[in-house]
């Protein structure tokens, strides 16, 4: 919170703290609430059924649907007025990924309905209430953010607050909701498996939540209970990047923005060629072994050890490849002289403690399964690949989180405002201007004021026709002149921008071979293919349920961390 001048503005600024702290204790309440109603539906807790859970969560949406219309309602009556923008958050491209999560999960509630229709005779009214309210959250959030993530609220701050926190946490508790329903799945798959790698020791008892009743049509039942499971990733991301857009539209209300233009950074596919063809290989590989990966394990022991050990021979190579590629981008850096942008920005400051707390979740399951090989009386061929495998995952996140949060806090290179180019300007005797496209001139305000000499272009016009032919011939000598003095520097200038050039455009082609190599990685555990479950080393050195434990708390953070981190290497190479 900014401190302006004088005791008066100070304690004004008083009421606005406090709001914020309440606010965020009501959000935080909210939450633990939900939390604990999901924890006790997932145990079986007496009394709480899955109908007490999604009505907690029909009701979250419900309030954040009325106060989403009423911020729109008011922002129409007020659209004239000129209002604060931060333009760091909700850039374009983040507000496109955000719409495709949604699409997809529109796309999820619509097999939810047909799921809940086939087995309507036993499933709760709030099976079916669930996915349409959820679909009109879905879409009316989405447009809310498309029009207001950037705003900057001055008014209304102690009630807009309590709206916007309430969001994100509801959009937390929708994830939760994803990501616990999603690895009870996984997990329910895992442990019909484990008997293949004879692990007969450990007790397989399913965690069923199905319908008690019969379909009413088997081949659709089948399509939308094995459809849901496959676009659940998807709306795991979506609800956690919506938070996440939320969280700093909350942290913006009542900030003092600093009024000046932010330089455009689109991105361009023109000279990351390298980059994404090797991204590409990288992303098509991982699809292929993650294919064959869920054919084979399960099947016998055999295919799973095999199954595993492709996997990790695979991955071992992509995160020296990317552990190589992050130490060469650092090494660049440490070439540059450039500063730091210290300035406040929310929405930097989230990316930066999202990367590493998010990180948090597979350091723990690497140094997991560290100590399992360590400590494991036995140890199958196919675990010690686990080794290099784990211990290339807690290195490859240190350096890109590095390499990122270094990216995006650097200032952006400025142009020297002395240096401006030119192309040579011939003219005729007549009234034809002609511009030659050959060659250019790098105009030195310096070398133009020894010269005595200024562009006609400077002084907003181009030399007339009217002169006459002395003076024609003068300027077109001075012209010669300066383009001689200007040889040398000229010379200079370019041999500095050619090696600033190819830093750049390495450091583009890291950007884009890191950013298809973590989409890469996000898939495997978003679609199942988890070797933390299939190992069994953890699971005997641990026990069964510790790891299970452990396993279902880090792989959320840990596949959030992949699409985290690729979105804020797509912004790295929008702003190389």
């Amino acid at each position: 919170m900014e401190q302006a001048a004088g005791c008066p503005a100070v304690g004004g600024s008083y009421p606005q703290k406090n709001a914020e702290i309440l606010s965020s204790q009501y959000g935080i309440n909210l939450f633990l609430a939900g939390l604990l109603l999901t924890f006790a539906w997932a145990v079986h807790a007496v009394g709480i059924s899955k109908s007490h859970l999604l009505s907690y969560l029909i009701t979250l949406m419900l309030i954040q649907l009325l106060w989403m219309l009423w911020y729109l309602c008011r922002s129409c009556t007020q659209r004239r007025l000129i209002r604060d923008k931060d333009t760091h958050a909700g850039a374009r491209w983040l507000k496109c990924g955000i719409t495709l999560f949604a699409v997809i999960t529109l796309i999820l509630d619509s097999f939810k309905i047909g799921y809940y229709i086939d087995f309507s005779n036993c499933l709760s009214p709030t099976e079916g209430i669930f996915p349409v309210t959820h679909a009109v959250h879905t879409i009316l959030q989405v447009y809310f953010l498309w029009c207001h993530a950037k705003d900057v609220i001055q008014s209304f701050k102690t009630l807009e607050r309590f709206g916007v926190i309430h969001s994100v946490f509801t959009n937390l508790l929708l994830w939760t909701n994803g990501v616990l329903t999603e690895s009870k799945h996984q997990l329910n798959e895992h442990k019909e498996r484990l008997i293949t790698l004879g692990f007969g020791n450990i007790t397989i008892v399913l965690d069923d939540h199905a319908p008690q009743c019969n379909c009413t049509t088997t081949t659709l039942c089948s399509i939308f209970s094995q459809g849901i499971y496959y676009l659940y990733p998807f709306n795991i991301e979506y609800h956690i990047l919506a938070s996440t857009m939320l969280y700093v539209l909350w942290k913006n209300i009542g900030r003092k923005v600093e009024h000046h233009q932010q330089t455009k950074t689109p991105f361009k596919f023109h000279g990351i060629t390298v980059g994404m063809i090797f991204g590409l290989i990288v992303l098509t590989s991982t699809i292929g072994i993650v294919v064959v990966y869920l054919i084979q394990i399960g099947g016998s022991k055999i295919k799973s050890e095999l199954a595993l050990t492709m996997f990790y021979l695979h991955a071992i190579f992509v995160l020296a490849l990317m552990c190589t590629a992050g130490i060469v981008a650092l090494l660049i850096y440490r070439l540059e002289d450039r500063s730091l942008d210290n300035s406040k920005n929310p929405a930097r400051k989230l990316d930066a403690e999202l990367l590493v707390g998010t990180a948090a979740g597979s350091w723990l399951l690497s140094w997991g399964s560290i100590l399992a090989i360590i400590c494991a009386q036995g140890h199958p061929k196919y675990t010690w690949y686990n080794l290099p495998y784990s211990v290339l995952v807690i290195i490859e996140k240190y350096i890109q989180n590095l390499f990122i949060i270094e990216s995006i806090h650097r200032e952006q290179e400025k142009v020297n405002e002395d240096i401006k180019t030119l192309r040579i300007v011939t003219i005729s005797r007549g009234s034809t201007l002609s511009l030659s496209p050959l060659y250019k001139e790098i105009y030195n305000g310096r070398a133009a004021r020894d010269s005595g000499d200024i562009p006609c272009l400077f002084k907003g016009s181009i030399c007339g026709t009217e002169n006459n032919a002395a003076g024609v011939a003068r300027e077109e000598t001075s012209q010669d002149n300066s383009l001689v003095m200007h040889s040398a520097s000229d010379f200079s200038f370019y041999s500095r921008n050619s090696v600033t050039n190819n830093k750049r455009r390495i450091l583009k082609n890291i950007a884009a071979f890191l950013f298809l190599c973590n989409l890469s990685l996000w898939i495997p555990p978003a679609f199942g293919c988890r070797p933390e479950y299939d190992n069994g080393l953890e699971e005997i050195v641990f026990g069964f349920e510790p790891w299970i434990i452990v396993v279902n708390l880090a792989m959320p953070f840990s596949i959030f961390y992949r699409m985290h981190s690729a979105a804020s290497l797509f912004e790295v190479n929008c702003k190389t």
